[in-house]
This record gives C-alpha cells, structure tokens and sequence, in this order.
C-alpha cells in the first residue's frame, strides 16, 4: 500500500470536520491534493460505516475511475489493497470491498450527461463522492442528494476546480448550503479551500517549477495556483498583445532552424503539421503550418497563408492554394507529416485528398483534426508560450494579430469569444490544429 503525504494543517481541519458534516466540498487550485485528500476521507469512513452500497462518480465512469480509484497510487484501490475487486452490480461497474463491519459496493459512474442521472436511480447510498462536481450535470447531482437522503451517516463529497464566480455550480448549489450553514451551525456544510502549498507531496523546488509555467496576472494563475474564482474577461493573451517580441523568431537567428552551407537544416523536425480552416460566409480560409523538435517539446509556427474573404466556399480555389502551400512546407522543411484541416468539413476534406494526389503529393496524412475542450486550448497555448516552448516566425504577421487579438466571450467566460473580428478566429482555429492531436504528449502540469 502507498502512504500519502503527511495532511497540511487545512488539510486536516477539513478532515476533521467531515465526521459532523454530510456535505463537503474541497474546493482549490490544480495540484492542490483535493483528489488524495477526498478519497483518503471517503475511504476511512467506509470502513465503518453502516449501509452497504456507496458511490463514486466524476464526469465519465474513466474519470471517475481515475481520479477516486486510482487517484495517482492513492486511491480507493490503493487503500482496499488486498480487500477490494472489480466488478459489476445490476449491469453497473463496481468495486466489491471488504471493511471492517463487512462488504461493501461502490458503484462507479458517470455523471457529465444530461440523463446521467438514469443511472443511479433505484438505489440509496451511504456515501457518494463526485469528482469535478461543477463539471457534472446538475439533473445528476441533485439525484445524487435524493438518493442518499435516507442513509444511515448521510456524507455527500465534491472535489472541483474553480470557475467564474457566477457559474451555476456556484448560484444554484453551493450558495443554499452556504445561507443554510451561516443561519444555523450545526447544518453539516463543510468547505475546504486548498492550493499547491497544501500539497506536502511536492518540495519547494517543484512547486517553484509548476510556478513558472504561469504569468502572474493570467486568470489561469488566479484559479490554477490561488485557488480564485476568477473571471476572465479582455484579452487572452494581454503579454503578448503588449509586445510579442519575446515569443517570436526569425530562421537566421533561431538555433533550430540553422543550414548549413547546402541550405539542409541542421536540426531536422519530428514533425512538420499542416492546419486548415476553412472559409466561407465572409471568413477566411487559413494555412499555418508547425513545427516540432525534441519530440513534442519544442514548437515553431514557422508558414502561414491564407484565402481572402468570400460569402461561399470556392472548392477549386482552396485547393490550388493548398497544394502551393503544402510545395512550399515540403521544399522548406523536407516533408509534411501530417494535415488537420477542420473535421466538420468531410466534403473538403475528401477534395483536398484528391488535389494532393493529383499533383503528386502525399494525401494518406490528410485527416480531420481531433477536437478538445475549446476552453483548454488558450491555457495550453499560454503555459507554452510562458515556457519557452513555443515561437512563432516573425513573417507569420497575421497569425501573430490574431493570437494578440483574441479575446474572451462575456457569455462564455472559459472560451475565446467568436466574434471573428479581423479574422482572428480564423487564425486561431488553423494554428490550433496543428498541435490538438499531440497535446496528450505535452507535459502539461496535472490537477
């Protein structure tokens, strides 16, 4: 069995208080030990508790299983090691587990889908434990309240991460227990809030580390670092709108795109990566291609070109304009591995398979992007940027307006608002194509 870290002090304060509270919420910034801490608590009070059926859940039954089971080697498996088996109950995964006052199920499940809640019906639980819980569907964790209204020590879990203060997690769940907390002390409302510094797992050299992977002003620093409910709002990426002088390179100064006396690079790329986006009702179609060295540690958007605005989407043209930029990124960096155009377009896809091949070019590795969270991909460009790991070639001029242009939607506050004004979404869109289906490679830190 793996030991945890010893508790921070707030760490054990909430701890404690879980014993007389049948709601506990463990609020806080990535890395902050929530997970451990959650699972750590759930699992002792199972051993004693009295009914026998209990759940776990998290967006998906894999999240779930990840972060309450496994819980990076701390998890309920770890804690039941030896006493504990996987299996199903009525058609629904479980773990069987072996306590102190006999077996036990813990059903898992996911919760992330409007009719999630269907899953859960027809039994009441002990204890439910919900990971991500402001990522769940409401329908699901009110169902998870009804269905543990009648145990024996009613205790309901929920580990998150912050989001913008008015986010309904916040207005329609926690701010009742709040009021109901504040009117009478002995209501059961248990909140923790913790950050990177509760985590006694990390020494001070690798929180220092997870530290400068952030700009200090960023809303990601607010909520991943601090903790904060923060909202964002203007600019994304307000650094680089200022002066982009420091993410930027040129291929005479830039180390690894140095030739030698023949015109070879000297540094070859692991990857050369085409984006598409396609245009029509009056946006642009843009061509941005990357590069990749060290494996997926090094980025440089090294080529950027585009298709003037136009109401419809001219096939013929795209394509022509394609096949030129897909000559010249071969004839520059030796070859193209791979081209993600916008996979909502399987017409144009198909056309631009056909036009490579007509003119003698590799179509095989022309695929349709694979999507992520929109709200993940301006984190992900911002902790690259920040790291060093990401430049962008000073001639690519618009791509470089676009990215200092972007801003966040006011109805959307994790998203980059979709206005299009000056056709930096466009931009956006084609740039972020060229790495969404490597981003599981990139060593991003974990919550």
């Amino acid at each position: 069995m793996n030991n945890p870290a010893p508790l921070s002090q707030r760490q054990y304060d909430y701890f404690l208080r879980c014993f007389h509270s049948w709601f506990n919420v463990a609020e806080g910034g990535k890395r902050g030990g929530k997970n451990v801490l959650a699972t750590l608590i759930f699992c002792s009070m199972l051993e004693i508790h009295k009914n026998k059926i209990h759940l776990v859940a998290g967006v998906s039954v894999a999240t779930a299983k990840l972060n309450i089971l496994d819980c990076d080697g701390y998890g309920l498996l770890n804690y039941f090691e030896g006493r504990c088996t996987p299996g199903k109950y009525n058609d629904r995964d479980c773990v069987y587990v072996q306590t102190k006052t006999g077996q036990k199920i813990v059903l898992v499940s996911g919760g992330g889908k409007d009719g999630d809640e269907k899953l859960i019906k027809g039994n009441t639980y002990g204890m439910a434990y919900v990971t991500e819980a402001n990522e769940c569907h409401p329908k699901f964790l009110k169902e998870v309240f009804d269905r543990t209204l009648s145990s024996f020590d009613r205790k309901i879990f929920h580990d998150l991460n912050p989001k913008e203060e008015e986010h309904w997690y916040y207005t329609d769940i926690l701010k009742f227990h709040e009021e109901q907390q504040e009117a009478n002390p002995k209501y059961g409302y248990n909140y923790g809030h913790f950050t990177i510094v509760d985590n006694m797992s990390l020494s001070d050299e690798q929180i220092a580390t997870a530290l400068s992977t952030y700009q200090k002003d960023s809303v990601w620093y607010k909520r991943d670092i601090r903790g904060e409910r923060a909202v964002a709002e203007g600019i994304i990426f307000r650094r680089f709108a200022e002066n982009n002088t420091p993410y930027l390179y040129d291929d005479e100064t830039d180390d690894l795109l140095r030739r030698d006396g023949k015109g070879e690079l000297l540094h070859k790329p692991s990857k050369v990566v085409i984006g598409v986006d396609f245009g029509g009702n009056g946006s642009m179609t843009t061509f941005v291609c990357t590069l990749y060295f060290n494996r997926y540690h090094d980025f440089r958007t090294a080529e950027e070109s585009y298709i003037e605005l136009s109401k419809d989407i001219d096939a013929d043209k795209i394509c022509e304009e394609f096949v030129s930029f897909y000559r010249v990124c071969i004839k520059k960096y030796g070859r193209v591995s791979w081209v993600f155009p916008d996979s909502a377009s399987t017409t144009m896809i198909n056309s631009l398979r056909s036009a490579a091949k007509k003119a003698g070019l590799p179509s095989h590795n022309i695929t349709g992007c694979r999507k992520n969270e929109i709200s993940e991909r301006p984190r992900t460009v911002d902790i690259l940027f920040n790291t060093g790991r990401l430049k962008i070639n000073k001639r690519c001029t618009r791509l470089r307006k676009a990215i200092g242009s972007l801003k966040w939607d006011e109805k959307k506050p994790n998203q980059p608002e979709d206005k299009n004004i000056g056709n930096c979404n466009d931009w956006w869109d084609a740039f972020c194509y060229t790495w969404l289906d490597f981003v599981e490679f990139i060593d991003l830190d974990r919550s």
